[in-house]
């Protein structure tokens, strides 16, 4: 199985870089992982709602250019599907058994995802109705993915 991670921005601080880090190398033993960044728009303070949504755009239209046809999509949005670790370790289970050989999780920016990028998701995911630095989620994400694996191989982790 291929996981890719398509996100907004660079990773500025490093405990999340080696956090991050961390969790592809202990994922490396189960998967191909990937992160693909796009670069992120400015947003100046007072930006109104139209500037914030051609920011958005801009944004997606990068995201866009590395979703893949033959990928699952999975977008990371407050308004997504929860689920619990176990569940979301079968959600993972159940896909590598259909075939959904790459899953790409897509995480925005600061402002969040253009309905262009929700409209191409085939699933929206989320994991908490608080809003996440995007930085800290890409970690957040990767733990899951890695207890998700921990799981479907009965092996210690999940507690």
């Amino acid at each position: 199985m291929k996981i890719t991670i398509v996100c907004v921005g660079k990773i500025k601080e490093s405990f999340y870089r080696d956090a991050a880090a961390e969790y592809i190398k202990r994922l490396s033993r189960y998967c191909r992982v990937e992160v693909l960044e796009v670069a992120d728009e400015k947003t100046p303070e007072d930006a109104g709602a139209l500037l914030q949504n051609q920011i958005k755009e801009k944004e997606a239209r990068r995201l866009l250019e590395k979703i893949r046809e033959d990928a699952f999509i999975c977008t990371l949005e407050i308004q997504g599907k929860r689920y619990s670790s176990e569940e979301f370790a079968g959600w993972v289970e159940h896909a590598c058994i259909n075939g959904d050989s790459h899953i790409q999780f897509v995480i925005g920016g600061s402002l969040g995802l253009h309905d262009s990028v929700r409209k191409r998701a085939d699933m929206a995911l989320s994991f908490s109705d608080m809003t996440f630095p995007h930085q800290l989620m890409r970690v957040i994400l990767l733990e899951q993915i890695y207890r998700a694996f921990r799981i479907i191989n009965h092996q210690p982790y999940h507690k």
